[in-house]
């Protein structure tokens, strides 16, 4: 059995409370008996992409865990690598893939610099097609853009466009359990190229769905409501399943 912690948005530098809700999500991880194969984080590390975001971001996504961080649209590649990643400067797609003893981890770049919506461009493709071709172990997809509406109006707008290269690259690959996204600040899951797409809820704010009056960015953002983290469990018989747990943080 393999499990996953995944959250997402953290956006240090957004509001005062930013770095305090980060900090709560993975101190309960730490608390818990259960070594996890991976803490996943699904982008928008930094708010406003700078160098001291990236530091104070840094020092709290530590854990007794391994932490995998993807960047978001928030994020900014140069900085992310520099400071994140202890790599040189790169305007370049921040593809990354690790390796555990029970599953592989795709992080790719969804990100389009000065952009809010995503793309997977085409050398993105092609090294996780090349990860897909070489994997002996189940392959998680990861990155920040939902390649699928979710009918939230902000978000649905924003989302991953022209996801046609990675829903036919997917299906023909049959070893990826699930694709696992935030950005959209709230916990969904549905279905893309046949598998799970399970949506890390926003550690930093959640956001409102339609009917709860969230019809546009400026009446949905909540940052009030408690961060949450998803939990992926994949079973020795290939089956996906998430829960949910909500953070409690110091008011």
């Amino acid at each position: 059995m393999i499990v996953i912690a995944h959250l997402s948005d953290i956006h240090i530098g957004a509001t005062p409370q930013s770095a305090g809700r980060a900090d709560a999500v993975l101190r309960y991880l730490d608390s818990l008996p259960y070594d996890f194969d991976v803490v996943l984080v699904t982008g928008d590390i930094a708010d406003h992409g700078l160098p001291g975001e990236y530091e104070e971001a840094g020092k709290l996504l530590t854990s007794r865990h391994p932490v995998l961080v993807g960047p978001g649209n928030h994020d900014r590649r140069e900085e992310f690598r520099r400071v994140l990643l202890g790599e040189r400067p790169s305007s370049g797609p921040i593809n990354q893939v690790h390796r555990s003893a029970k599953a592989i981890y795709a992080m790719c770049d969804s990100s389009i610099p000065g952009e809010d919506a995503g793309h997977l461009d085409e050398e993105t493709i092609a090294w996780l097609e090349g990860v897909l071709e070489s994997a002996d172990l189940p392959v998680f997809v990861a990155f920040h853009h939902p390649p699928a509406l979710l009918h939230s109006p902000p978000i649905d707008g924003i989302r991953l466009h022209r996801p046609e290269p990675l829903e036919e690259l997917l299906a023909a690959h049959p070893n990826v359990p699930a694709v696992l996204v935030g950005h959209a600040h709230m916990a969904a899951a549905t279905t893309f190229a046949g598998r799970p797409l399970l949506v890390a809820p926003g550690v930093v704010s959640t956001l409102k769905l339609p009917w709860e009056g969230g019809t546009s960015f400026d009446n949905c953002v909540d940052y009030d409501l408690p961060p949450s983290v998803a939990f992926h469990v994949l079973d020795g018989e290939g089956r996906v399943t998430t829960h949910y747990r909500v953070v409690v943080t110091a008011r």
